[in-house]
């Protein structure tokens, strides 16, 4: 494999971007259109055949010596979060051109066929909907729902199919068989500090975290801040302040299980500096990949809301929003890439993955994997985003190592 030659498909790929700072390239845009295309004559020109199906996931697929034989699988995403980095869902499908380029330089030839795939809208970031493309291909997508999906410029999902070539209406011909997929490993950049800190090459993840997600309504007494003693106050937000700190509470009691929970919308109304204010709405997100330990702090959660009502005398009340099932990966994939690794001397430590991925959704089809490399500063979906192309060889070999070994016959 050559470093140089992966540098310079990621230089190439950065410049399918729209304006604005770092990379703007939305599921289902022109620009998206431009780099799957740019990257379906890479996959050709590595002498692999390319097809789009309904969904508009691109699978490159590379000839075994036994045709019928399941393919082995690999791949992520191309389109991004506005002001993004280079890294997230390109790594991986950029490591998988490079490792399907190499095998076309060695002429090597294996038993099962080789697949890499560019999964169509990873990110919520356009529709406010994620993995569309994967949930399309394992036949977890719900037709109603994708209808009601616009972007914030109202064009609707079913007006970008139709720019696409594609129509929202046959999408679910994109779903595929368990017997078509031997195995599916996801290559990615962690997006977060732990291999940094830890000092390691290569993450080998272990499971992938789910949320369970809440909205809190926190009803107190809008009151003039000059005039209301303070014993006589029913602040919302300072109510809903202690509700955020319950959150922090609890999942700091359950860092051995790695369970996160996180206040990521805090408003308050009326919102004026003379005004206590008399309400405050909270969405909270509490993810982790052990269902208890996620459970025991949206217990926590619960309790904070009752005693809180009581002690300042607010009207507090609580929606679930979603709750969604951790997924964990298969336990031997995972062992294999820990024997890859130590066969290698390259230093592994096995971690959950916190964000979600392609990679769970393809979980219900075949045995799935993840591979990590580290993230400078743990830095995602941020321009600053960085990993170092050594570091991405370096899960290259990986990733190279472990689809030869699934792609032979027992």
């Amino acid at each position: 494999m050559k470093l140089e030659r992966l540098r310079q498909s990621f230089e190439e790929l950065a410049r399918f971007t729209d304006e604005g700072e770092g990379i703007n390239r939305l599921a289902y845009t022109e620009t998206e259109r431009n780099a799957r295309d740019f990257l379906i004559e890479q996959f050709e020109c590595a002498g692999l055949t390319v097809r789009t199906d309904y969904a508009g996931n691109v699978i490159a697929s590379r000839e075994g010596k036994f045709p019928d034989l399941p393919v082995v699988a690999t791949g992520s995403h191309i389109d991004s979060v506005y002001a993004a980095g280079e890294f997230d869902g390109t790594a991986g499908v950029l490591v998988a051109l490079e490792v399907m380029r190499s095998l076309a330089d060695e002429g090597v030839e294996t038993d099962h066929p080789l697949e890499v795939i560019i999964f169509a809208c990873e990110e919520s970031a356009r529709f406010g909907a994620s993995t569309l493309g994967s949930k399309a291909m394992t036949g977890r997508l719900d037709p109603a729902y994708t209808r009601s999906l616009a972007d914030k410029t109202s064009v609707t999902l079913m007006q970008a199919f139709e720019e696409n070539g594609l129509d929202l209406e046959e999408v679910h011909l994109a779903m595929r068989f368990q017997d078509e997929i031997k195995a599916f490993v996801e290559l990615h950049v962690e997006q977060g500090p732990v291999l940094e800190k830890q000092g390691k090459a290569i993450g080998v993840v272990s499971a992938i975290a789910a949320p369970i997600r809440f909205h809190v309504h926190v009803d107190g007494t809008a009151d003039h801040s000059g005039t209301t003693p303070m014993d006589y106050r029913h602040d919302a937000l300072l109510g809903g302040a202690e509700i955020a700190l319950s959150v922090e509470r609890a999942a700091l009691a359950e860092l051995e299980h790695g369970t996160v929970g996180t206040v990521g919308v805090f408003s308050i109304q009326p919102g004026a500096m003379n005004v206590v204010p008399g309400s405050a709405d909270l969405y909270v997100d509490i993810r982790g990949t052990s269902r208890e330990s996620r459970q025991r702090v949206a217990a926590a959660l619960e309790t904070a809301l009752n005693d809180v009502a009581k002690a300042r005398g607010l009207n507090i009340w609580m929606d679930k929003i979603s709750e969604e099932e951790p997924v964990q990966m298969d336990s031997k994939l995972v062992a294999e890439l820990k024997a890859i690794c130590e066969e290698r001397g390259v230093a592994w430590f096995e971690m959950p993955s916190g964000a979600g991925h392609d990679a769970m959704n393809m979980a219900s089809l075949c045995p799935t994997s993840m591979i990590f490399v580290p993230s400078k500063d743990g830095l995602s979906h941020n321009p600053a985003e960085y990993t170092s192309m050594e570091q991405l060889m370096e899960g290259a070999d990986i990733l190279r190592a472990f689809l030869l070994q699934q792609a032979k016959t027992l």
